[in-house]
């Protein structure tokens, strides 16, 4: 790609960020969302993170692998139960990375 193809596709991706974000602020009010769409949504942004974190979750070293030798699988486990019984989204980070860091380096 050259350097203009590069920035055309960076100035794309810019335009498509701003305008599907913003479109929500534009709208404001005059848009109302049905409770039953409401109620779906709820759980919309979980399952997208999950979309997101789970197939790093399930890899080592290059290996999809559910095996307690995953690490990051390990501390992610800790950090969902976690959050599960306290529901505090700092405390679930710590943990998470504590158990990630102590499994490391007592490894």
């Amino acid at each position: 790609m050259s350097h203009t193809e590069i920035w055309i596709a960076l100035a794309g991706m810019a335009v498509v960020t701003i305008v599907t974000r913003a479109l929500f602020l534009m709208a404001g009010e005059h848009v109302t969302v049905p409770d039953r769409l409401q109620r779906a949504l709820r759980y919309a942004p979980a399952a997208a993170l999950a979309a997101i974190i789970l197939p790093d979750l399930m890899t080592w070293h290059g290996h999809f692998t559910l095996a307690p030798s995953n690490y990051k699988l390990m501390a992610g486990i800790c950090a969902a139960v976690f959050y599960l019984f306290t529901r505090r989204m700092v405390g679930m980070i710590a943990v998470g990375m504590a158990v990630y860091t102590a499994l490391r380096l007592l490894a």
